[in-house]
């Protein structure tokens, strides 16, 4: 079964064709570094809930989209590897720049899954 590592965040709406853009690029290198998918998805039936939800996770502001991504690996070592590779390589260097970053980084909910059920 496949490796996962999953993301969700909270892009500035006048932000999220600059945030297309950096994905794209970390797409592609994360891709040529031999992840299986890159995924980013924007948020377009997330209503707050009362308890817990993907708005309240990321403090979502009004001005602001829930988007949610994933990348998709062979194994959990290959992402390791992969991960290993893609942070290294220097066309992520600018992307990784908090100052010019689209989104609040510090707001980001990630983390790696293994694969309980794939059909």
């Amino acid at each position: 079964m496949s490796y996962v590592d999953g993301f969700v965040l909270a892009v500035p709406k006048k932000n999220l064709a600059a945030y297309r853009t950096l994905s794209r690029k970390a797409g592609k290198v994360w891709r040529e570094h031999g992840a299986l998918s890159y995924v980013e998805c924007a948020g377009d039936d997330v209503a707050p809930g009362k308890l817990t939800s993907f708005p309240q996770a990321v403090k979502l502001k009004k001005d602001e989209i829930v988007v949610f991504s994933w990348i998709v690996y062979k194994s959990r070592a290959q992402r390791d590897r992969v991960n290993k590779q893609a942070m290294a390589d220097p066309r992520l260097a600018s992307m990784m720049d908090p100052k010019a970053s689209p989104f609040d980084g510090k707001r980001m909910i990630f983390g790696g899954f293994k694969s309980i059920v794939q059909l």
